[in-house]
């Protein structure tokens, strides 16, 4: 390190630190003489009472470890997905090392680590030596006061920022501080080693010691810990090293980056520009030192002169398995590289795992977590096989992309998500490959969402129920352009047609229909007696919000809101149709089951809250309808028709984008196909045989499939009758108006008009004398109108009157054909009946038949 120009008072006051330290190091030299006194600390001990209580981080088995997040197999086991480590360490049990470790590492490290105290006298005399004379103490420190430095270069290297351009550099500087360091400095560092030395010894054991020494040991560059050393360099486990492999890698503590062996180029370089410690010299320094190892094993009798003379002719011969950490690795399990991901992101952003994000990332990159998701592998396998057969990655290099999660509808566990793309954190502008979470939203995986289409309309089908309206109810949705809407007090004029999908025309219905047939003017229709800003509130009561972290009421409320415009994660999406599954009640998204930490004490972790949003009977109302979609409706074809009862909802944006989401009383799934970025048209376009806006339902249905072979489903709750109820509305009278005017009345009330043929009446022709129905009909319903011809009179009536009265009563109504029949003939006759009957009207022409008694 870089020192300041010194002046003579400060180099006097350094020479008398320096006599000062030197009488504390004899103290300390003499406090290790007897072992027995500095390991039980007999009172009365004057070295002792400079003690204090041992730093709770040089507490033995506490190093900075990887965190590993697991999936949990058909059969409970976990199984491993990634780890995210800092320093690559596997720590591993006292039994799980062959204690040919131990024999090499004590041999040539500290060969009386069984006898002394923490100190060893004599070699730390000559450190203290070497210091007051300027030159290296390397080689002084016993196994125990490695484990010191150890400690104390872990905790200067947890300070060293990854991201920073010096990085490997301050690490390096980290084990120069903590083992170069001379005169007075290294004489504070050597008490410093020899003080925590002392302490440690009186607290565990000499097994503890080397364990925890060996797991916390660097082995070269990010190799920590004696199971990652035998697995970086030799591709097998601390259990199954040599002798030979053993002494190779116990030799690198003294210098780990020099002895390195997985840098074939060499690990240093001479100023001549010569590379040293090669693959092609045979790695000559590491080899070197192995055999000083070996040496000492064969001379304090570990191995024998035949086990010595074998693993010392042999060569030393790397099998590198480079270690991989992060989400990449995940991949390489039912391709759940993006749910990791995801998990990940929950870790990185909860306040369960620390105050702050630098707080969670160091929990995550050094505390030795395991992490157990929620995670269903069968269902993510059948999800990643079936993405993988349908949709293809960078198919036209615009962006095509497409994701899908499915999630435990009573508890909010999420159970698979799995996307189109490979997963990378490496930009390489190859379409195929994707860091962002589709999809999660911005801050659980970067996506910026999708807009979702008609999947939106559940929210107008809850706001409509619970405003008392029945899905029986009737509209007018033929297209045209809908005008009144409204948020609270405020209108919301519109201007604009909005049309359906392939531009139908619409028609007059009920809400079943319309959501079955996903009409984009139907529920435009509804929205027009609605709120929106009602509607949108909603939503944000189901779960929902905008993936940028915003409410859905955030943003101004348009119609279009009403049809899905809104940028929306799948899986908050997911959400809100399992509230409508678990009878009202939304569980928010669950990641992880449990946390483990490194000394196997459960954590808190971020729990799923189930709060009632909906009223049952609207839930189960919602779900009656919205089975219609999966049985003969838009979403037909993602219905498995295995058994298990299902409802759903499919969405299209525009030409971009598309979405189905199906659900069972058990699993709720949410597939997105489309543009993640750019709007360029999916329709009409086919990959494999397949179109793309149909992908969401192949994709949708294989992974409901896996879903309802595991967790089966239910029944969904009968609807409440006031919601499905055959609505009826007050026709208008019209009769007697224009056809104009009676149009424009019946309209106005919301009904359709079609006008019949003209009809026989005395009433000028284009007045309407009849409507059907008239009194009461369904709402939206079409009423037919009757216009005159003009050419009609209605029939007096005649009963009681002789044939000659009868007769001149017809020709005054102006009827001019009358037919008496023989009863009419006889003296006193009189009229009985006519057809057509008296009042009814009919043309003037009509022969008017006359019977009498």
């Amino acid at each position: 390190m870089p020192q300041k120009n010194r002046t003579v008072k400060g180099a006097l006051g350094g020479v008398l630190g320096l006599v000062g330290l030197s009488a504390v190091a004899g103290l300390l030299v003499a406090a290790s003489v007897t072992p027995v006194l500095a390991m039980t600390g007999i009172a009365g001990s004057q070295a002792l009472t400079i003690f204090d209580k041992l730093p709770a981080n040089l507490q033995v088995n506490r190093p900075m470890e990887q965190s590993t997040i697991y999936a949990m197999n058909a059969d409970k086991k976990p199984v491993e997905l990634a780890s995210f480590y800092e320093q690559n360490r596997i720590p591993v049990t006292y039994d799980q090392i062959n204690p040919v470790v131990y024999d090499a590492i004590l041999s040539s490290e500290d060969k009386d680590y069984f006898s002394h105290g923490g100190i060893n006298v004599g070699a730390t005399a000559k450190a203290l030596v070497d210091n007051l004379r300027g030159t290296d103490d390397r080689g002084a420190s016993t196994i125990t006061q490695q484990y010191v430095k150890n400690v104390l270069i872990q905790e200067c290297e947890q300070e060293a920022d990854p991201a920073s351009g010096t990085y490997a550099d301050d690490l390096q500087q980290c084990w120069l501080d903590a083992t170069n360091a001379k005169g007075a400095e290294g004489i504070e560092r050597k008490l410093q080693e020899m003080r925590y030395a002392l302490q440690i010894e009186k607290e565990y054991s000499k097994n503890d010691i080397l364990l925890g020494y060996l797991n916390i040991a660097n082995f070269g560059g990010t190799v920590y810990g004696i199971e990652s050393a035998a697995n970086y360099y030799f591709s097998t486990t601390a259990a199954k090293l040599t002798a030979a492999q053993a002494a190779t890698i116990a030799g690198m503590v003294q210098n780990p980056n020099l002895y390195r062996i997985d840098k074939p180029a060499g690990t240093w370089t001479d100023k001549d520009g010569v590379a040293h410690n090669t693959a092609d010299d045979g790695y000559a320094m590491t080899l070197e030192r192995r055999h000083y190892v070996l040496q000492r094993m064969l001379t304090l009798g570990k191995i024998t002169q035949a086990q010595y003379d074998e693993a010392d002719a042999s060569p030393i011969t790397p099998a590198i398995t480079q270690p991989t950490q992060g989400c990449v690795s995940a991949g390489n399990v039912a391709r759940s590289a993006y749910f990791c991901e995801y998990v990940k992101s929950v870790v990185l952003t909860d306040p369960a795992f620390g105050a702050d994000e630098t707080a969670r990332k160091d929990l995550l990159r050094q505390g030795g977590l395991k992490i157990y998701t929620t995670m269903n592998i069968d269902i993510q396998t059948a999800a990643a096989e079936s993405m993988a057969n349908l949709v293809p990655a960078g198919y036209d290099n615009q962006y095509f992309g497409a994701a899908g999660v499915s999630l435990e509808t009573g508890t909010g566990r999420v159970l698979a998500i799995t996307q189109n793309t490979t997963f990378s954190e490496t930009v390489t502008g190859d379409q195929a490959y994707s860091a962002l979470v589709f999809a999660t939203d911005k801050a659980h995986g970067g996506s910026n969402g999708f807009s979702v289409g008609s999947t939106y309309k559940l929210f107008t089908l809850i706001d409509w129920l619970e405003k008392g309206h029945s899905v029986r109810e009737t509209l007018n949705a033929s297209n045209r352009v809908f005008r009144n809407f409204k948020c609270g007090d405020d209108p919301i004029i519109n201007t604009t047609k909005i049309d359906n999908f392939n531009r139908a025309g619409g028609y007059t219905g009920s809400v079943m229909r319309f959501t079955a047939d996903s009409l984009n003017s139907g529920y435009l229709a509804m929205a027009e007696k609605l709120d929106l800003c009602d509607i949108n509130k909603v939503a944000d009561r189901m779960g929902v919000t905008l993936a940028s972290g915003k409410k859905t009421t955030d943003d101004p409320a348009v119609p279009y809101d009403i049809l899905g415009s809104k940028y929306i994660s799948p899986l908050a999406m997911a959400g809100a149709y399992a509230t409508v599954a678990n009878k009202g009640i939304y569980c928010t998204p669950k990641s992880i089951d449990r946390v483990v930490d490194g000394d196997g004490n459960e954590l808190p972790v971020p729990e799923s809250k189930c709060t009632q949003v909906i009223d049952p009977a609207v839930a189960a109302t919602a779900a009656f309808a919205l089975q219609g979609v999966m049985n003969g409706g838009t979403g037909a074809k993602a219905n498995n028709y295995d058994g298990v009862p299902v409802i759903g909802k499919t969405g299209t944006h525009e030409k971009w984008g598309t979405m189905m989401i199906e659900s069972s009383t058990k699993v709720t799934t949410a597939v997105w196909v489309g543009r993640s970025e750019g709007q360029a048209s999916i329709l009409n376009q086919y990959w494999n045989g397949t179109a793309l806006n149909e992908m969401r339902y192949w994709v949708a249905k294989d992974m409901q499939r896996a879903a309802n072979n595991i967790y089966g489903g239910d029944r969904f709750p009968e609807p409440d009758n006031k919601l499905i109820r055959q609505v009826l509305t007050d026709v208008p009278d019209v009769v007697g108006q224009t056809v104009e005017q009676a149009t424009a009345t019946l309209k106005g009330a919301g009904f359709q008009v079609t006008v019949g043929a003209p009809v026989d009446s005395d009433k000028a022709t284009n007045i309407v004398v009849a409507q059907d129905p008239a009194g009461k009909a369904p709402s939206g319903a079409t009423i037919t109108l009757s216009p005159s011809n003009g050419q009609g009179a209605t029939v007096p009536d005649i009963t009681g009157q002789s044939q000659a009265e009868a007769q001149n009563a017809l020709f005054g109504a102006g009827f001019t054909s009358i037919d008496f029949d023989g009863s009419c003939n006889g003296n006193g006759a009189k009229v009985a009946s006519t057809t057509p009957a008296a009042n009814s009207a009919a043309n003037k022409s009509t022969t008017i038949k006359v019977a009498c008694k």
